[in-house]
């Protein structure tokens, strides 16, 4: 599989984050994967949203006592209106806000036929263990957070994944050399760095071989890539 170009929360500096428009024109510029969180309505739909409280204007409305539908009508889209408007045809990286929301987010990818294309990403390993008894072929990452690895663990981190069958671990790009990506490689993890903004820091990760990169600048970062896969990067 080739690197992995997470649109984070969608084409976010041309359009609303985590709404249709954004994660339409982050596919037109030539995202290979979207990004967005995921959390559960009142009436047990799955939402795109960072953020527990919505704010739209005047207006707040908490995520967990509002209806799908009234969430929708203040620009939170639902899992399945992703799905309806963009196809499938892309990776998708999911931020579970709540444990609660992984099984049903789980449940909307199969339905729309595309349970291979999710990685689901949650900082609490233990819970992805669980979770991975019964995911079957979705992806599961381990997304701790920056700083809450420590160095002299590494290895046994990667060890603790591969053994709990998680698919991936996602580190601030700060926090990956050439040497880490090497070893997760070699426990069969793939290697995910978020927050790569910069060119440069895009021309780094790509040196590294990672597999995925998440990036607000969706433009930037498919320049990026396709200079890399066309020979031109430079480290």
């Amino acid at each position: 599989m080739h690197t992995i170009a997470f649109a984070h929360r969608g084409a976010r500096t041309e359009e609303p984050e985590n709404t249709i428009p954004a994660f339409r024109r982050a596919l037109a510029q030539g995202a290979t994967g979207l990004e967005t969180d995921a959390w559960l309505a009142a009436d047990g739909e799955v939402v795109l949203t960072h953020d527990p409280v919505v704010r739209r204007g005047l207006r707040r409305l908490r995520v967990s006592r509002s209806a799908a539908g009234s969430l929708v009508a203040a620009g939170v889209p639902r899992l399945a209106d992703l799905y309806e408007a963009c196809g499938t045809d892309f990776e998708l990286s999911v931020d579970c806000k709540e444990d609660r929301a992984a099984r049903p987010l789980i449940a909307v990818a199969r339905a729309h036929g595309a349970p291979t294309r999710l990685w689901v990403c949650h900082p609490n390993l233990e819970f992805l263990a669980e979770l991975r008894r019964e995911a079957g072929d979705v992806r599961l990452v381990h997304s701790p957070g920056r700083g809450r690895l420590p160095a002299r663990h590494m290895e046994r981190h990667a060890a603790h994944l591969a053994a709990a069958g998680i698919d991936a671990c996602n580190l601030h790009h700060t926090e990956w050399s050439l040497g880490l990506v090497t070893l997760y490689h070699r426990f069969g993890v793939r290697a995910f760095a978020w927050d790569a903004q910069e060119t440069r820091h895009l021309r780094a990760m790509l040196a590294m071989g990672v597999d995925g990169l998440y990036c607000d600048r969706v433009d930037r970062m498919m320049a990026a890539v396709g200079e890399w896969a066309a020979g031109t990067g430079k480290p």
